[in-house]
């Protein structure tokens, strides 16, 4: 992969680089907690207001991988990318009118809170953290081996010293935003990543709709025509058709994401951070708004790279086509670049920089809260808030080291199936072990485990067989075929799997469990269900 920038506009997003680091670092170090108060570093006290907190969901929902790859897909596989960006939306939508107020309700810090509410157990944390971190660890994987990719497209650079230098130095720096800043540190970061995002996104969406006379059919039609698949960019199916059964493959594919999307930690842990059920139903509201936003803002740029540049010459540039939303951005301002054209390409260029800061430091602040608080606070009660939170921020450390070094090992092969990883997780583990313990009144804690450990154990079974671990000159090991698994995720088994085990375990638990967890159930069903004040452990 390439760079075809200027010289000036390199030098200029430098700049604008290293005054970001500044910026933000400053920022966490004057929003952070300056007292040993577990409140102030887990949810900031609920002190955001419903806009800033829903920017700062909206900012953790869109991670990198959104901005870069759903962009790409979009630009490579035209009507199967919109689906992908209108199913992330979806994710958050189900996760605001189904799961965000029961959330709030019934945790205080972490997940590991909200399904111990109704099921005290270290048994239920520790499942609950070790779910969290094989969640969240393939997505930072991600997030920090794109930063070397990133810098090195925009600054011109390919040494792969410079590239491991970057990852090494940038993952650092973001370990540093989730210790130092804590909750209101890093929603702030989220915030200023939304902002300078959908601004400047939807600018170049605008220089993009002129450039066909703002009609969106003439874009789209310009797309095909560019895309050399002819009406087949238009139609479903590009995306999966190499596989046996794109049909299935590419609603399973979608289903994971709609399922596990939204109830990945490092989003729902925004939920506790609302002061009050209203809150976090105008914080969602707001959240949905701007993710919906920018699917617009980004299928119009993946659209426009397509049809002002061709498929041929993005995957020239990346065969994934992370390049997309640059390329498009480029392409966007024509050959003669003005010096307005010049600052505004700097300022995507930044805003996707700021994202892969802001996303890594949100998911390392949900897996230390997760470590801190369910597996060694919950072990030793007698700790003071200030060990607690020593412990958090050395959490942060010990779970950003090692995504830092898997960045640097992995830079050079595909990331699909981590974030592929993630989302299954999500949709067979996490989203089940929610539904059931939020709304089933006879689900026990040995249906609960068997959920987050079934469901996870399936997807690490079945994963390493699909298609995006061998098997194609796309998978991460291209020269290798043990593909044994024909679809591009592990949904179609997992998911069910992972609702069946959790009814099997509440079944094997006998009646008497299963009317003892009903009790139990209906004696925190208003704190849970009906918008009680949370109780405070």
């Amino acid at each position: 992969m390439t760079s075809q920038f200027s010289g000036d506009t390199q030098t200029l997003s430098l700049v604008a680089f290293s005054a970001v680091v500044t910026i933000t670092l400053l920022l966490c170090v004057m929003t952070g907690p300056d007292r040993d108060d577990l409140d102030e570093f887990y949810t900031g006290y609920g002190s955001l207001s419903a806009m800033r907190n829903g920017l700062a969901i909206g900012g953790d929902y869109i991670s990198a991988a959104t901005v870069l790859g759903t962009t790409g897909v979009i630009a490579m596989y035209g009507y199967d990318g919109i689906v992908l960006a209108l199913s992330t939306a979806l994710s958050l939508m189900l996760l605001m009118f189904l799961l965000a107020e029961p959330l709030r309700n019934a945790g205080r810090f972490t997940m590991g809170d909200a399904l111990t509410r109704r099921m005290p157990g270290r048994a239920v944390r520790i499942a609950a953290c070790a779910v969290t971190l094989l969640a969240l660890v393939p997505l930072m994987v991600v997030q920090l081996a794109g930063t070397g990719q990133l810098l090195a497209f925009i600054l011109g650079f390919s040494g792969e010293t410079l590239k491991t230098g970057c990852i090494i130095g940038l993952g650092a720096l973001m370990i540093s935003y989730a210790a130092i800043g804590g909750m209101k540190g890093t929603a702030l970061i989220q915030m200023l990543k939304m902002v300078m995002l959908l601004g400047s996104g939807a600018v170049v969406a605008a220089l993009v709709l002129s450039r066909f006379d703002w009609d969106p059919g003439a874009l789209f039609t310009a797309a095909a025509d560019n895309s050399d698949v002819g009406s087949a960019f238009l139609n479903s199916g590009l995306q999966f058709a190499g596989g046996p059964y794109p049909g299935l493959d590419m609603f399973t594919s979608h289903l994971a994401i709609v399922l596990g999307g939204g109830v990945l930690p490092h989003v729902t842990m925004r939920m506790y951070t609302a002061s009050s059920a209203r809150q976090v139903r105008r914080s969602m509201s707001w959240a949905v708004s701007t993710v919906v936003l920018f699917v617009l803002v980004i299928t119009v740029i993946g659209f426009g790279a397509t049809a002002l540049i061709g498929r041929a010459v993005i995957a020239g540039a990346d065969p994934q086509g992370n390049s997309a939303y640059l390329l498009g951005t480029q392409a966007a301002f024509g050959t003669e670049v003005s010096a307005t054209e010049t600052f505004l390409f700097t300022t995507v260029t930044t805003a996707i920089f700021l994202t892969l800061l802001a996303s890594v430091a949100g998911m390392i602040l949900a897996c230390a809260n997760s470590l801190a608080h369910d597996v060694f606070a919950d072990r030793l009660r007698q700790w003071s808030g200030r060990r607690e939170m020593m412990i958090a921020r050395l959490s942060a450390l010990a779970v950003g080291a090692p995504a830092i070094l898997l960045a640097t090992m992995m830079q050079h092969r595909s990331l699909q199936p981590l974030i592929t990883l993630a989302f299954c997780i999500g949709a067979s583990a996490i989203a089940p072990a929610l539904v059931y313990s939020l709304f089933w009144r006879r689900y026990t804690r040995a249906g609960l485990l068997s959920t987050l450990i079934g469901g996870t154990l399936v997807v690490l079974l079945l994963m390493p067989g699909t298609n995006l671990v061998s098997g194609s000159p796309f998978s991460a090991f291209p020269e290798a075929d043990f593909n044994w698994f024909p679809f591009t995720t592990t949904g179609i088994v997992s998911i069910p799997a992972g609702f069946l085990f959790g009814w099997l375990g509440t079944v094997a638990s006998g009646h008497e469990k299963a009317e003892e967890q009903r009790r139990q159930y209906e004696a925190v069903e208003g704190w849970i269900l009906a918008g009680a004040v949370r109780r405070r452990d």
